[in-house]
């Protein structure tokens, strides 16, 4: 703690919220196929995906990966400074 006073550094608590509208129309919600049934007798049969945010010093980058249910790998990953549909297929 005192060499980081010493140089001037602090954390970061939170981010401040720039004024604007945040809303805007609800998001299309696909069909629950799975009924939370998630174990798999075969590899390459059930594929998901998740997308998360990460905030770096030029805005936010969206990751998106792909996991087999079977073998629970990632069989790919992309990364994008836009959360585009592009970005899960």
């Amino acid at each position: 703690m005192r060499l980081a006073s010493i140089a001037g550094i602090a954390a970061q608590i939170g981010y401040k919220r720039r004024p604007g509208r945040y809303g805007g129309k609800p998001a299309v919600v696909a069909d629950n196929t799975f009924d939370r049934q998630f174990e798999v007798d075969a590899p390459d049969r059930v594929w998901v995906t998740d997308i998360t945010y990460i905030r770096t010093h030029k805005g936010w980058s969206y990751l998106a990966v792909v996991i087999d249910l079977f073998s629970r790998r990632v069989v790919g990953w992309s990364m994008q400074s836009q959360m585009t549909t592009e970005l899960a297929l």
